[in-house]
Order: C-alpha cells, then sequence, then structure tokens
C-alpha cells in the first residue's frame, strides 16, 4: 500500500488554514470543527509516515498510540480540540441553543490551541 502521509498532511494544513479562515469570519463553532479536523489528519499523517494505521477521531487518543510518547502540552490541547468534534455541529451537543451560540469566546482559546 502507499504512504499517503504527504496527502493527509497537505490536508491538514488546508483544514488549518479554514479554521483561521472562519474564525475571522466569526464562525467560531467552524473554526474549532476544523481545527480539530486538522489536528486529527495531521497526526493520522504521522502515523502513516511511521508506517503505523491510525483509526478513529480521538486527537489525544491518536497521540498516545504513536510508537513515541507526545509531550504532556501537546495531549493537553488534544483533549481541548477533542470536545470541538461533535457539539459545534449539532444542537443536542448542548442544554440549549444553536451551537454557534456556545463558541462566540472561544476566540481566544482556538487562538491559543492553533499556535
Amino acid at each position: 500500500m502507499p504512504n499517503r502521509s504527504k496527502d493527509w498532511l497537505s490536508q491538514a494544513v488546508r483544514d488549518l488554514e479554514q479554521a483561521r479562515s472562519c474564525k475571522e469570519e466569526g464562525r467560531h463553532e467552524w473554526a474549532c470543527f476544523a481545527a480539530h479536523q486538522a489536528a486529527e489528519k495531521a497526526v493520522k499523517a504521522l502515523h502513516l509516515m511511521l508506517g503505523q494505521e491510525a483509526w478513529g477521531n480521538v486527537v489525544a487518543r491518536l497521540l498516545a498510540e504513536l510508537q513515541s510518547p507526545s509531550p504532556q502540552d501537546l495531549v493537553e490541547k488534544a483533549r481541548v480540540l477533542d470536545n470541538f468534534y461533535v457539539p459545534t455541529r449539532y444542537p443536542n451537543g448542548h442544554p440549549a441553543g444553536a451551537p454557534f451560540e456556545h463558541y462566540a469566546d472561544t476566540k481566544r482559546r482556538g487562538n491559543q490551541i492553533c499556535r
């Protein structure tokens, strides 16, 4: 099977660009989701580069499954991003209100994570 790690990494970069664009447009829920997608695809690219398969969407778990331990601060950031996978897109991810109503104040936190 060919190594497609570069394809995964290229898409991760594109997803991060989308996250930044959404952030600038004030669509913070989508910025958070796109940032999660960028991280997930980047870690999957690393797995593929190392000759490993990776399945799932939990970035912290994907980091834990790498051959070498990941820095703890990176794992903590991944845990924050993992919280954006479902509730940024679905109203039933919150007790009340549409997702966009819950992510307007994530700009500062998202900026820190995307660095």
